[in-house]
């Protein structure tokens, strides 16, 4: 547990920074005034709900594919070796 204390530390570190650098910039107002409106907000949101549920989509799809064998290897020539004629 000792040397894993440092590491605990710098990685608890680096999120605290991260996340009062996100804190910061999403609450603080930009020099120039540009805040984000309404329409941005519901566009923002629904990307990322739509990301989501894409991203999802696609591993369930790789998790499918795996488990009915789709991605195991092709070998044609051993199929043609096989055969009895």
């Amino acid at each position: 547990m000792r040397r894993f204390l440092p590491i605990l530390v710098i990685l608890a570190a680096l999120l605290g920074a991260a996340l009062y650098l996100a804190w910061h910039e999403w609450t603080v107002p930009t020099a120039g005034g540009a805040q984000m409106n309404g329409n941005g907000m519901a566009a923002l949101i629904l990307g990322a709900i739509g990301s989501l549920i894409l991203g999802g989509g696609l591993m369930a799809l790789i998790f499918l594919s795996a488990r009915r064998g789709y991605d195991d290897r092709a070998d044609f020539h051993a199929d043609r070796h096989d055969r009895k004629p």
